[in-house]
C-alpha cells in the first residue's frame, strides 16, 4: 500500500517518486513501458501534506469461516438482547464471490416477528455487493456498498425507532440512508423486541431454525458488535479501526459468547485492522495522466534518489570493508542486519526481531576497541534504526521487552553520536542531513512506545549516557545532551570547545548552538499527535557568561530543511518568548492560518518560518480590526435608526456576511484537529465568504441601477438581491458538497482543497463576480467623469485646461478609490499569491482590512 511504499523508500535513503513534470511525462511513461511496468504507480505529493496514517492495529480474534452454502452451518449468539429503540451492528466481512445468490449475514428473530432484524446481501452483475436491511419484516432496497473483490471490508448498519431512520456504512463511509423503515399502520413505530434469537450466517424461517441453503452466508466474518444506540460517523470510524466503543454495547465479539455449529470452522487469527480511508495520487503509465486510488491498494512504486546522494551511497558501498556487518554476523546466530545495505530488501520488523537486532548491534558497538564507524557502517545502523522506528507495536506486547527496546535504541544513538564519528557524519551528509535525522527517528519511535509504556504509570525515563526519553503526564520528550552538541557543532569544523562541568554527567560547550537539553517534544492522544498551544518553562543553569553573554531569550526547534548543505538550523516557527528572567525563560508556541490561502489556487512551495509568522500576524491583526469595525458599523445601523433603504439593507447584509467569515477564519485553526468540526468550519467559511461576494455583486448591481440604468421597482429589486445575496452561496456550497464531499477540505488547514481543485468552487464564482463588478466600475467611472465634465463647464466655463484636467482626474480617482474595496476588486491580487510572497502581503493588507 502507499504507506508501506513511502516507508520502504525512506528506509532506503530515497523518496517515493514525485509527480513528473509535464514535459517529462511522455518519455517517462515510455521508459516504464520498456521495463514492462503497466497500469498505476504510486506517487508522493509534492507538498508532503498527506496525513500521517492512523496506527493500523492488529489483534487476535476468532474468525468464523463459512464455507459452501448449506442449510446446517450457523453460529448462535449467546446473549440476552434488550428491547432496542435504536441499534447499530458492525463487523468485518470477507465475501465469497463464487455465487450471486442472496446470502444472510445475520438474522434476529422474536416470536412476534421472525424477520425482526436482518441483514442480507448479494453480488450484482457489475461486481458490487448489495445490502438490504430488514426491520419488523419491512425491507429496504438492495443498495451497492462495496466491491466483490474477495478482500476484507467493514460494514455497519443502523436503525432507530424515531421515523424509522436507517443507514448502511461500508469501509468508513455512509453508502445509503433513508427514513420510514418500520412497521406500517396508524400506530407509532415499535422498538426492536428483546429476548430474541440472534443467528449469524442463516435466515431463520422459524425461531432459531428452519434454514435454507440458498439463503445462507458464504465467506468469513469477525469482530461483530451490536449497540443499543445509533453510533456517530466518528465512532463508526473508530470501530472500523478495531477500537471498541463500550458505551451501550449489547454484544461484544467473543468466542465464549458464541455457539458454533460443528461444520463452521472457527480460526483464531491475527487480524490487521484497516488503515485510514484516504486516496493517494497515482501515475497512469499508459496514458501519462494522473488519478487517485485508495491508499490501501497494493500497487508498484519507484524510489527516487537525488544524484549526489546516490553517488555518495555507491562510494560508501565500494569503500566499505564490511567490518561492522562481519562482527555482527559472527556474534548473531543469523544475520539480523543486512551485510550490504544497498542490495538487501527492506523488511517489516516484529518486536522479537527488532530486540534481537539491537541487542547484537549494541554489544558489537559497545565492545569495539574503537567505536569509529565507516560511512557504510553508519548507514547500516541508520537503516536498522529506521526499520525499528517503523515497528508497529500493539497493545498486549510485553512491557519489559518494549522498555528494553527503548533502552537499546537510545544506547545505539549514543554510540553513533560519539565525537570521533563527526567525520563519518560529514561523509554521508548528502544521504543523511546530519544528526538531526536521529532526532526525527526518535520522535517516530516515541509515538509508538510512549502510550504503551506509560499505560499503567505516569512517569518513565529511558536514558543511556547523554541521550534519553522522558515522559511526564502527557508530554513525551526526546532529549539529547553533549553527544548531539558535539556532532552539530562539529559540522562547521571550526568550533572551539570550552569544557564546563555540568550536573548531567555530560560536557557543555558554551560556543555550541544547542542551548537546551530538550531537543524535541510531542503531545500524543489516542496514539495520534495532537496540535495545541503549549507553554514551556526552561530552567537556566547558572553559569558565568563569557564576555557579556545574555540569558536565553528564544525557543527554537530543529528545521532540517532550512539550510540543507549545513545539515539544518534552528527555527523559531510559531514560538514567542513570554517572560525571560535570570533563572528561567517561558515561551509560548502556537500556529495559525493566514488570510492569503483563501484565494490561493496552487500549492505553495514551503515559505520560511519568518514569512509564515508575518503572514499569520498580519491576518490576525487585519481581521481583528476589520471585525471590530464591522460590528460597530452594524450596531450603529441598528441603533441610530438609519432610514430604511436598499442601500442600508445591502450594506447590513454585506457587513454581517464579511464579519461572520472573518471571525470564523481567525479561529479556524482551533478546529483543525477535529475532522467533523474542521469540515463544518470549512463549509461555513465557504458559505459566508461566498455570501460576502454575492452581496458585493449586489452592491455593484445597486450602483448600476442608481447611476447607469433604472428599470425595476425597488420592491422587486430587493427580492432579486436577496436571491443573489444568500441564494447563490447556498446553491454553490450545496452543489460543491454533493459532488466533492470526500475531497472538500484541505489537509493542513480548514479551507477548501487545492489539490482536488475544489478551491475553484470559491475562486470561480469570485472571479466571475469581480469581472461583473469591474465592468460596473468602468461604466460608473465613465458616467461620473462625463457628469463632472459637464458640471465643470457649466460652473466654471473659463477655467484653465489644467484645472479641468485636475477636476476630471479627481472625478475618476474618487469612485475608483471608494468602490474598489466595496465591490471586492482588491481580491483580484489573490490569484497571484503563489507567484511571490510580496503578493501575499499585499493581499492580506488590502483584504483583511477591506
Amino acid at each position: 500500500d502507499w504507506w508501506h511504499a513511502d516507508r520502504s523508500c525512506e528506509q532506503r535513503f530515497a523518496q517515493l517518486l514525485f509527480e513528473p513534470q509535464e514535459r517529462e511525462r511522455g518519455s517517462f511513461s515510455k521508459l516504464l513501458q520498456t521495463h514492462h511496468v503497466r497500469g498505476s504507480l504510486w506517487l508522493k505529493e509534492r507538498d508532503g501534506v498527506l496525513h500521517k496514517p492512523k496506527r493500523r492495529r492488529d489483534h487476535i480474534v476468532p474468525v468464523l469461516v463459512f464455507g459452501d452454502k448449506t442449510d446446517t452451518k450457523y453460529v448462535k449468539v449467546l446473549s440476552d438482547f434488550p428491547s432496542l429503540p435504536a441499534v447499530t451492528a458492525c463487523a468485518h466481512l470477507q465475501w465469497d464471490t463464487r455465487t450471486q445468490e442472496i446470502a444472510t449475514i445475520f438474522s434476529y428473530a422474536v416470536p412476534a416477528f421472525i424477520n425482526e432484524f436482518q441483514l442480507r446481501g448479494f453480488v450484482d452483475e457489475e461486481g458490487f455487493v448489495r445490502f438490504a436491511l430488514i426491520v419488523h419484516g419491512h425491507h429496504s432496497p438492495y443498495l451497492p456498498v462495496f466491491r466483490a473483490d474477495g478482500q476484507w471490508h467493514h460494514f455497519c448498519v443502523t436503525w432507530q425507532q424515531e421515523n424509522g431512520t436507517w443507514a448502511i456504512y461500508a469501509d468508513g463511509k455512509r453508502r445509503a440512508s433513508a427514513s420510514g423503515l418500520c412497521a406500517a399502520g396508524p400506530s407509532a413505530p415499535q422498538a426492536i423486541y428483546g429476548q430474541g434469537t440472534f443467528i449469524i450466517g442463516q435466515d431463520q424461517d422459524s425461531l432459531g431454525g428452519t434454514f435454507k441453503e440458498k439463503e445462507s452466508f458464504s465467506g468469513n466474518i469477525t469482530d461483530l458488535h451490536v449497540w443499543q444506540e445509533v453510533l456517530s460517523a466518528e465512532q463508526i470510524e473508530k470501530v472500523r479501526s478495531c477500537w471498541v466503543v463500550e458505551q451501550d454495547l449489547v454484544f461484544g465479539w467473543s468466542s465464549n459468547a458464541l455457539e458454533v455449529e460443528s461444520s463452521v470452522q472457527e480460526v483464531t487469527a491475527r487480524f490487521l485492522c484497516p488503515g485510514p480511508v484516504e486516496e493517494c495520487r497515482v501515475f497512469e503509465v499508459g496514458s501519462s495522466g494522473f488519478s487517485y486510488a485508495s491508499c490501501l491498494q497494493s500497487l508498484p512504486f519507484i524510489c527516487r534518489y537525488r544524484k549526489d546522494a546516490y553517488q555518495q551511497l555507491k562510494k560508501a558501498q565500494l569503500e566499505s570493508s564490511h567490518s561492522l556487518a562481519g562482527r555482527v554476523k559472527t556474534l548473531a546466530e543469523r544475520t539480523v542486519i543486512p551485510e550490504n545495505v544497498f542490495t538487501s530488501g527492506v523488511q517489516d520488523m516484529n518486536l522479537s526481531l527488532a530486540l534481537g537486532a539491537l541487542d547484537v548491534l549494541t554489544t558489537v558497538l559497545r565492545e569495539a576497541e574503537t567505536p569509529l564507524l565507516e560511512s557504510s557502517d553508519l548507514l547500516v545502523v541508520l537503516q536498522l534504526l529506521k526499520q525499528v522506528s517503523d515497528l508497529e507495536v500493539q497493545e498486549g506486547e510485553d512491557v519489559d521487552m518494549l522498555e528494553q527496546l527503548g533502552q537499546y535504541y537510545v544506547e545505539v544513538m549514543e554510540l553513533i553520536l560519539e565525537e570521533q564519528n563527526i567525520e563519518t557524519w560529514s561523509s554521508v551528509s548528502q544521504v543523511i542531513r546530519g544528526p538531526m535525522a536521529v532526532v526525527e527517528l526518535c520522535d517516530r519511535m516515541v509515538s509508538h512506545l510512549a502510550p504503551l509504556l506509560t499505560a499503567g504509570r505516569t512517569k518513565i525515563t529511558i536514558q543511556h549516557g547523554n541521550v534519553g526519553l522522558r515522559r511526564v503526564m502527557v508530554k513525551n520528550m526526546w532529549f539529547g545532551y553533549s553527544s548531539l552538541q558535539r556532532c552539530l557543532s562539529g559540522a562547521g569544523g571550526s568550533t572551539v570547545f570550552q569544557d564546563v562541568a555540568a550536573s548531567d554527567r555530560g560536557q557543555k560547550y558554551l560556543s555550541t548552538t544547542v542551548g537546551t537539553a530538550v531537543i524535541s517534544s510531542a503531545l500524543l492522544s489516542d496514539y495520534q499527535e495532537i496540535s495545541t498551544s503549549v507553554r514551556y518553562r526552561l530552567q537556566h543553569r547558572i553559569q558565568v557568561p563569557p564576555h557579556g553573554a545574555v540569558p536565553p531569550s528564544s525557543i527554537a526547534q530543529p528545521d532540517p530543511e532550512a539550510v540543507p548543505d549545513a545539515g539544518g538550523m534552528w527555527s523559531t516557527a510559531g514560538c514567542s518568548v513570554v517572560t525571560s528572567l535570570l533563572d528561567s525563560t517561558a515561551c509560548f508556541c502556537n500556529h495559525t492560518t493566514n488570510f492569503a490561502v483563501l484565494l490561493q489556487v496552487y500549492e505553495m512551495q514551503q515559505r520560511t518560518t519568518k514569512e509564515e509568522l508575518t503572514l499569520q500576524t498580519l491576518t490576525f491583526i487585519g481581521c481583528g480590526v476589520s471585525f471590530c469595525a464591522l460590528m460597530v458599523t452594524f450596531i450603529l445601523f441598528l441603533a441610530v435608526g438609519v432610514p430604511k433603504s436598499e442601500r442600508t439593507t445591502v450594506h447590513k447584509n454585506l457587513i454581517f456576511a464579511l464579519a461572520a467569515a472573518e471571525a470564523l477564519l481567525m479561529f479556524s485553526e482551533l478546529a483543525k484537529n477535529n475532522q467533523v468540526l474542521c469540515f463544518t468550519v470549512t463549509a461555513c467559511l465557504h458559505l459566508f465568504f461566498m455570501a460576502a461576494f454575492s452581496w458585493m455583486l449586489v452592491e455593484g448591481l445597486l450602483l448600476w441601477s442608481k447611476v447607469v440604468a433604472v428599470n425595476m421597482s425597488e420592491d422587486r429589486r430587493m427580492k432579486f438581491y436577496y436571491l443573489i445575496g444568500w441564494g447563490l452561496p447556498v446553491v454553490v456550497v450545496g452543489v460543491t458538497l454533493s459532488t466533492s464531499f470526500n475531497k472538500y477540505v484541505a489537509d493542513n488547514h480548514c479551507w477548501l482543497n487545492v489539490q482536488t481543485n475544489v478551491i475553484w468552487a470559491f475562486v470561480g464564482p469570485v472571479l466571475s463576480i469581480l469581472a461583473v463588478n469591474a465592468f460596473v466600475l468602468f461604466r460608473v467611472v465613465i458616467v461620473t467623469v462625463s457628469s463632472a465634465r459637464r458640471r465643470s463647464k457649466m460652473l466654471t466655463p473659463n477655467s484653465s485646461l489644467e484645472n479641468q484636467i485636475g477636476v476630471q482626474l479627481w472625478a475618476t480617482a474618487k469612485p475608483v478609490l471608494v468602490l474598489l474595496p466595496v465591490l471586492g476588486l482588491t481580491w483580484v491580487c489573490g490569484v497571484l499569491v503563489h507567484l511571490s510572497i510580496i503578493w501575499a502581503y499585499v493581499f492580506i493588507v488590502l483584504n483583511s482590512l477591506q
